[in-house]
């Protein structure tokens, strides 16, 4: 059996549509897109590439459990309206506020205790001048709601001009951020203009199609 299709921990349910596989050491990876986030309480390394993004991963350390999410605007008030039981699941893997209190309240639901997260933020950097600079906004956003919801964030790493690799090991709590070469920022910008607008035609009414 290769190590790609090699078993994987058994994922949490609702975390089917994050692609999930073992790299050449044989540890198990979950790669993140913008608008994923999972949650594991399982030996797994969460990855993901930021630019304009932001991405916290959120963990409890008694219980080494944890997750990350990685978004891309901080909300979207078009919804606001909309009470339907389907509503609320259609927001939240595309903006922060729906990402973070989802992430949140998943790791409280498997038993972490709010007053012990353990809270660490990487993105938003500006990496094209000619682009709006939505990772100031993102970032502006992330600070303000950890305040209000009287969270601390043990590291971060935000702002800047370059794009940023990041892979979280919840287990243990470890973040490795590797920032990318500005040679890189142009496939990135682009993989970011398409994703935001998919979420604008999202706003307008149209269906929702997450990057593969």
């Amino acid at each position: 059996m290769s190590t790609e299709k090699a078993e994987l921990p058994r994922a949490l349910p609702g975390f089917a549509n994050v692609r999930r596989y073992r790299n050449s050491h044989g540890q198990a990876i979950a790669k993140l897109l913008p608008g994923d986030f999972y949650v594991t309480c399982e030996d797994e390394i969460l990855d993901t590439v930021l630019g304009s993004c932001v991405s916290a991963c959120i963990r409890n350390p008694r219980l080494g459990i944890g997750g990350m999410n990685h978004f891309m605007l901080p909300e979207d008030l078009s919804f606001d309206d909309d009470k339907s039981p389907g509503a609320f699941d259609r927001q939240i893997t595309r903006y922060g506020s729906y990402a973070m209190e989802r992430l949140i309240n998943d790791l409280l639901k498997l038993g972490a205790s709010r007053q012990r997260l353990e809270i660490k933020l990487f993105g938003g950097s500006r990496i094209l001048a000619s682009m709006t600079d939505i990772g100031a906004h993102n970032i502006a956003f992330i600070k303000q709601y950890l305040s209000l919801e009287g969270l601390a964030v043990t590291a971060h790493d935000l702002g800047g001009e370059r794009p940023r690799k990041v892979v979280y090991f919840p287990a243990t709590g470890r973040a490795r951020m590797k920032t990318l070469r500005p040679i890189e920022n142009r496939s990135i910008a682009d993989r970011e203009q398409l994703y935001l607008a998919r979420l604008r035609r999202a706003q307008a009414g149209g269906d929702m199609e997450l990057l593969s």
